[in-house]
C-alpha cells in the first residue's frame, strides 16, 4: 500500500533521510508550508501521516476531517500543540523525539545564565562602543556557593544539573512527577515549590507546558524570589507571565531573565523586554545543533514509519502522561 506524509516542520525536513525512511514504509512526502488550522485539516484529509514542529496546531477539529490517519509525529519534545486526547480517541498515535536535544538545551540554559551572572551581553556592548570600564555590569555575584533551582526535572535538567557539578552550585528542583531517590541520584534534593523559590539564587524552568504549568512563575511567585535572582526559560514560553516578569524586572523584585523561549513566537515588534539590559533573548534555538537536527529528522521518520508498517513506536506519546 502506498502512503502520504504530509510535513509541516522547517526544522527538521531533510527530504533525503527522511524520504529514505519513509519510503522504506510505501510513502512519499508533502510538504506543507502553512501552519493554520485550516490549513492541517485540509491537508490531512486522504494522509496517513503528519509530521509537525511546535508551531504547528493539530486540533480535534482537525483530526476529526480525516479518516485515514494512522500517526502524527511531534519533530521535538513538548505535545502542548497536539491533542493528544483527541488523537487517541480518532484511533491516531502520537510520537514525538523526547531525547533528541537533551544537551544542546542545558548547554543553552547554562550559557543563558552565565550571561545574565556575568553580565556578558552588557560588556559586550559596551566594549563594542569604545566603553573600557570593568564597574558598568556591577554588581556581579560569584556563581560557586549559589543554590539553582530547577522547576521540572526530565532530561533536560538532569543534564543541567549534572553540568553544574563543577560549578560548586548546589542545586534544587520541585518536579511532582520525580521521586527524591532519583533526584539524590544526580546529587539535587527534591523540595516544594514556593520553598525552590524562598531559597534560591537562580531559578531554570524545565517544566513542559498543559493547563497546570501555564503562568506557573506570575506576580506572586516573582515576589517570593529574591531580589538578585536570575530567571532563565528554555522551557515553553507560556510557563511564565511576562507581564509579570516585565513588572518584576522593572520594580527590581529580580535581577535578570534569559529567555530562548517566548509566550508569542517570534515576540511583538515592540517587545518591552528586548530593549532591556537585563534581559538576555534568543530565538528558540535551544534545540539547535545540525547533530540533533540529524537526529531529530531520523527520529521522527523512524517512528512514523514504523506505525505505517503497522510496528510499535520507539516513543508513542501516552495520551494519559503526554509530558513523561
Amino acid at each position: 500500500m502506498e502512503y502520504t506524509v504530509v510535513l509541516c516542520d522547517n526544522k527538521t525536513v531533510d527530504p533525503a533521510t527522511q524520504s529514505e525512511i519513509l519510503e522504506s514504509a510505501g510513502a512519499s512526502i508533502e510538504i506543507l508550508d502553512e501552519k493554520t488550522e485550516a490549513a492541517v485539516a485540509e491537508a490531512v484529509r486522504g494522509a496517513h501521516g503528519l509530521v509537525v514542529d511546535a508551531a504547528t496546531p493539530v486540533t480535534a477539529e482537525a483530526l476529526a476531517g480525516t479518516d485515514t490517519l494512522r500517526v502524527v509525529g511531534r519533530a521535538g519534545i513538548g505535545v502542548d500543540n497536539i491533542d493528544v486526547a483527541a488523537a487517541d480517541d480518532e484511533g491516531i498515535t502520537v510520537v514525538n523525539v523526547p531525547d533528541y536535544c537533551l544537551d544542546e538545551v542545558a548547554i543553552q540554559a547554562l550559557s543563558l545564565l552565565l550571561a545574565c551572572v556575568r553580565a556578558v551581553p552588557q560588556y559586550d556592548r559596551e566594549v563594542k562602543a569604545g566603553t573600557w570600564d570593568w564597574g558598568t555590569g556591577q554588581p556581579l555575584r560569584r556563581v560557586a556557593g549559589s543554590t539553582l533551582g530547577l522547576v521540572g526535572f526530565g532530561g533536560i535538567a538532569r543534564r543541567l544539573a549534572s553540568k553544574l557539578r563543577t560549578f560548586h552550585v548546589d542545586v534544587i528542583a520541585h518536579d511532582p512527577n520525580v521521586d527524591a531517590e532519583t533526584m539524590r541520584d544526580y546529587g539535587v534534593e527534591r523540595v516544594g515549590f514556593e520553598e525552590l523559590l524562598d531559597r534560591v539564587d537562580y531559578c531554570s524552568v524545565h517544566a513542559p507546558l498543559f493547563a497546570a504549568t501555564r503562568h506557573l512563575l506570575s506576580t506572586a511567585e516573582f515576589e517570593r524570589l529574591d531580589d538578585d535572582a536570575v530567571l532563565v526559560n528554555t522551557a515553553r514560553g507560556p510557563v511564565v507571565d511576562e507581564d509579570a516578569l516585565l513588572a518584576a524586572l522593572e520594580t527590581g523584585e529580580i535581577a535578570s531573565a534569559g529567555l530562548d523561549v517566548r509566550e508569542s513566537e517570534p515576540p511583538a515588534a515592540d517587545d518591552p523586554l528586548a530593549e532591556r539590559d537585563d534581559v538576555v533573548l534568543t530565538p528558540h534555538v535551544g534545540w539547535y545543533s545540525e547533530e540533533s537536527r540529524a537526529d531529530l529528522s531520523r527520529g521522527v521518520a523512524g517512528d512514523v514509519a514504523a506505525v505505517l508498517r503497522g510496528e510499535a513506536p520507539s516513543n508513542p506519546v501516552d495520551p494519559e502522561t503526554p509530558w513523561i
